[in-house]
């Protein structure tokens, strides 16, 4: 019985991948917290701090098949915390008391937050990936439509020419900023933590930091410079990064939802038979993937800030803050996985209508290329005046639903200066793009 979104048999598919779903399942959570006990009785052994045939034995139990997952539950539900119970269950599988070994020295939060890392750490290989490859598809775009003209937009209304090429190496440059911040965020969060109780290992009285480092580099996590059990900086930057990096998406996903507006008609998200269809309107083409997105990184976002209130704990092990972080954090990675993948299925088959970009622009017979004659115009008679001038023969043009070429061509100041000739040039969206193709080189020149 499924309940959340992201465990729905109908919608899992849809708003998270499996992928995700299988790193924040209980089984791999569990693996973790298993992994994490075989560990600490290898590296104690290896020290001297437990008898090494306690720890061959601990060892030879420490695989979730041999784990009642059922019984879990039951103790968890009577406890409040799996820990115990795992620890409780191995100890009962080894013979002649040999597993009261294990957990030596730890306490519950040290295993708990040590596995949630360990998840972590697999969520953001998943990110990572998904990341690059949205890189390469943004990548593609902005290259092969280096140069193709579309109308920029401001407020929602026609701007000045850019190109498509220019709007999707703007979006690669954030997505790239973001493999750089996750690159630099694994240093800071994919650090263990084996600090016992009120994190000062009094818990063991010699071997302690022996035990902590060679428990890290078991994991193959860096080793932690004091205990973190209330400082919780390092999970809120995950889900920080994680609502950037949505916001990102959903910055994608609204100008596809814009520029798929029947009225707009420049790009589409990729066609299947029956896909964005409608009930009713047989006719309708819906951006399925772009919603999906824009719901899903809205989620994410107020997960992020449930994170930071997770960091006001109380003193050094805290009393609810913490399983904040049990019940959101699972979910935003599962959230932005989803996104991710929508993100990619986006960009990897964004159908791009070159004809209807130029077909807008041309829509206000020249309005939009007023800047560019204002500037043209401003040598011969002042800038200033150039606005007032061609601003006044826009709204004639307007009025008078004429091409603002005609007016231009027809004012005797202006043609005092310059002919008709000269006018269309400056009435040429591909005069006006300014400095997008060498802007678009400018990112394509930095990816990895």
């Amino acid at each position: 019985m499924a309940a959340s979104i992201i465990d729905s048999s109908i919608f899992q598919g849809i708003f998270s991948s499996d992928e995700m779903r299988q790193v924040w399942s209980d089984e791999n959570r569990t693996s973790k917290y298993i992994d994490i006990e075989r560990a600490l009785a290898i590296v104690q052994a290896r020290l001297g701090l437990i008898p090494q045939e306690a720890a061959d034995e601990i060892v030879s139990h420490c695989h979730l098949d041999q784990i009642d997952l059922a019984r879990l539950r039951q103790q968890t539900e009577r406890i409040g915390y799996p820990i115990l119970g795992v620890v409780t269950q191995i100890n009962q599988l080894c013979r002649d008391k040999l597993g009261e070994y294990v957990h030596w020295g730890a306490t519950t939060q040290d295993i708990t937050d040590t596995a949630t890392v360990l998840q972590i750490r697999e969520a953001l290989a998943i990110v990572d990936r998904e990341l690059a490859a949205i890189s390469a598809a943004m990548a593609r775009l902005a290259k092969e439509h280096r140069d193709t003209p579309m109308i920029g937009r401001s407020n929602l209304q026609q701007a000045i020419p850019v190109t498509f090429g220019y709007k999707m190496a703007g979006l690669l440059s954030a997505i790239e900023r973001h493999r750089e911040r996750l690159a630099q965020l694994k240093e800071r969060v994919l650090v263990g933590e084996f600090a016992g109780a009120a994190g000062t290992l009094a818990s063991l009285e010699r071997g302690a930091m022996e035990t902590q480092a060679g428990l890290c580099a078991e994991l193959g996590l860096k080793q932690p410079v004091i205990a973190w059990h209330t400082i919780r900086d390092n999970i809120a930057e995950v889900g920080a990064f994680l609502g950037l990096v949505g916001g990102t998406l959903g910055k994608l996903s609204m100008d596809v939802k814009l520029m798929m507006q029947t009225e707009v008609g420049e790009v589409y998200e990729p066609y299947h038979h029956g896909r964005g269809s409608s009930s009713t309107m047989p006719q309708k083409r819906n951006p399925i993937s772009s919603c999906y997105i824009h719901a899903a990184i809205s989620v994410v976002r107020q997960h992020a800030a449930a994170l930071m209130d997770a960091m006001v704990a109380d003193h050094e092990r805290s009393t609810g803050p913490w399983e904040i972080e049990w019940i959101v954090l699972p979910e935003a990675f599962c959230l932005m996985a989803g996104a991710l993948r929508q993100s990619r299925f986006v960009l990897e088959g964004l159908q791009v209508d070159a004809q209807a970009m130029r077909r807008n622009i041309d829509m206000t017979e020249g309005l939009v290329m007023s800047e560019a004659v204002m500037m043209g115009l401003g040598p011969h008679i002042g800038r200033e005046y150039a606005h007032d001038l061609v601003y006044d023969l826009c709204r004639q043009a307007i009025a008078e639903k004429k091409p603002l070429l005609d007016l231009l061509a027809a004012h005797p100041e202006i043609a005092r200066h310059v002919d008709r000739q000269a006018l269309e040039g400056m009435l040429d969206p591909a005069n006006y793009l300014g400095q997008s193709g060498h802007m678009v080189d400018r990112v394509l020149a930095t990816l990895r």
